[in-house]
């Protein structure tokens, strides 16, 4: 049996994005058993020239995606990112996971040679299908993810390691 990108990838992300919702749910239980908002969490941020957190967890969104997408042979949809309350990033989740579980598998097929072209502030960068998953995608998910749990747990909510990890196996 080969591994191919799309096992590399649309079961990783869309478990972690469920992951990241059982997070915010935490969340909103610590907000709401300390009486403030939930959605004061959206403006965190660990140094004034880092994103803010819903920019962490819109990216971690647009990241996983753009993968199905790109390396699926779909469409990119274009939402626009006006979340402004935690609900709204959890319908985005949601919506995003949607998308990601329904790119066709056959779509990946060939797509480890495929030529991919991701526009950045920079100029475009150029991978192949392969490193496109390796070297962009996976590291910039989990990047993301990280720091949206990093700054719900310098916000003083009780997450883990399992929390990040969710259900292994």
């Amino acid at each position: 049996m080969s591994f191919s990108l799309h096992s590399a990838s649309v079961p990783a992300l869309t478990r972690m994005l469920g992951n990241l919702l059982a997070i915010l749910d935490k969340a909103q239980a610590h907000a709401e058993a300390r009486k403030f908002s939930p959605d004061a969490y959206l403006a965190l941020r660990l140094a004034p020239d880092m994103l803010a957190f819903t920019r962490q967890i819109l990216i971690a969104c647009d990241t996983a995606k753009g993968c199905a997408a790109r390396l699926g042979g779909v469409e990119l949809p274009a939402w626009p990112d006006n979340e402004a309350t935690l609900d709204e990033l959890r319908a985005r989740i949601r919506r995003t996971i949607d998308f990601v579980q329904s790119v066709p598998a056959a779509g990946f097929e060939g797509a480890e040679t495929r030529a991919i072209v991701v526009p950045a502030r920079v100029g475009e960068r150029h991978f192949t299908g392969a490193s496109y998953l390796t070297d962009f995608v996976l590291p910039n998910f989990y990047f993301h993810l990280s720091m949206a749990y990093a700054l719900l747990r310098q916000a003083g909510v009780e997450l883990g390691k399992m929390d990040f990890l969710g259900k292994i196996g």
